[in-house]
């Protein structure tokens, strides 16, 4: 879609900013869910997961003309979250 002002651009960088958001919500719901499906920590850890999933975003990238590196580092940050709030639910599951 072709902007014809600035204040057009910052709208639609808004609107995606939105759905965006929504969609990390959604992840980290799912995310929640996984953590009592786990058995242990290497399991919320899953390294080789990890590497599918950037394999699968990177592809992704590329077919929609984004950057690779730039959806691979930010996805890196995203799953390090995850798996840092996957651990703390998996821990808290797994003391009561």
């Amino acid at each position: 879609m072709k902007c014809s002002s600035l204040e057009e651009v910052r709208n639609n960088i808004d609107r995606i900013d939105s759905a965006i958001i929504q969609l990390i919500a959604e992840r980290g719901e799912y995310v929640s869910q996984a953590s009592a499906f786990k058995r242990d920590e290497d399991g919320v850890r899953d390294t080789s997961r990890v590497e599918k999933v950037i394999a699968k975003v990177r592809g992704k990238a590329s077919e929609c003309g984004a950057d690779p590196d730039m959806v691979e580092a930010l996805y890196r940050e995203m799953i390090s979250r995850f798996v840092n709030m996957e651990m703390s639910q998996f821990k808290e599951r797994k003391s009561k």
